[in-house]
């Protein structure tokens, strides 16, 4: 059995390389008949130079980069209005109803009081007292000294003289002097408001006269 040509299949990476040697050969070539060509010659010595960058294949078993993601663009939120306080707005208030008064109620009648009963003055003149009369004095007896004096006197309950005082002189002090000591000693009936002995005031009137 006939076999055909038999073409041996290089690996990837050798078959680039071959084919990069067989490109340089190329250009090294057609750069030798350029030069050796003196009008080409020419127009490549004036000819700007042509930078030339090898561009080396990517490896296939580089991982690719997925770029980086843009950003979210984070837009500002809008401020939320402001509430509108609103002041409630008051009802009028309805007419006041003017309303009468009540009438005044008849005030009740004063009750009379009971009548306080009568308060008896004390007695100071009665024989059963035994109180005897003040003793003239001997100076004015000499001098020939008279009146008449008139004592305020405090009757306690029990009949006894709290105070004297002299409510009219006879214009001799020493026959001031004595009648007010005489009574100052006497006993009395005290004053009664019913069956009830109180105290009060009583005037005695005392008399010094020269004569019989």
């Amino acid at each position: 059995m006939a076999h055909g040509p038999q073409i041996a299949l290089l690996p990837s990476r050798a078959a680039g390389r071959v084919g990069a040697a067989f490109a340089i050969g190329m250009h090294a070539l057609v750069g030798a008949v350029l030069v050796t060509y003196e009008p080409a010659r020419s127009a490549l010595l004036n000819a700007a130079p042509i930078m030339v960058s090898l561009i080396t294949p990517a490896r296939p078993d580089a991982k690719l980069e997925t770029p980086p993601k843009p950003k979210p663009v984070v837009k500002p939120q809008p401020k939320p209005p402001e509430p509108l306080i609103i002041a409630p707005v008051e009802a009028p208030s309805p007419s006041p109803i003017l309303v009468a008064p009540p009438p005044p109620r008849p005030e009740p009648a004063p009750v009379a009081a009971a009548p306080e009963a009568a308060i008896s003055a004390p007695i100071f003149a009665a024989d059963y007292l035994d109180n005897p009369p003040p003793a003239y004095p001997a100076m004015s007896r000499r001098v020939g000294e008279q009146g008449r004096v008139v004592l305020r006197v405090l009757v306690n309950p029990k009949g006894r003289a709290d105070e004297v005082e002299i409510r009219a002189s006879s214009g001799h002090f020493r026959l001031d002097d004595a009648a007010r000591e005489t009574v100052r000693r006497w006993r009395f009936v005290p004053a009664k408001r019913g069956d009830q002995p109180v105290p009060a005031w009583v005037l005695i009137p005392i008399s010094f006269s020269l004569e019989g």
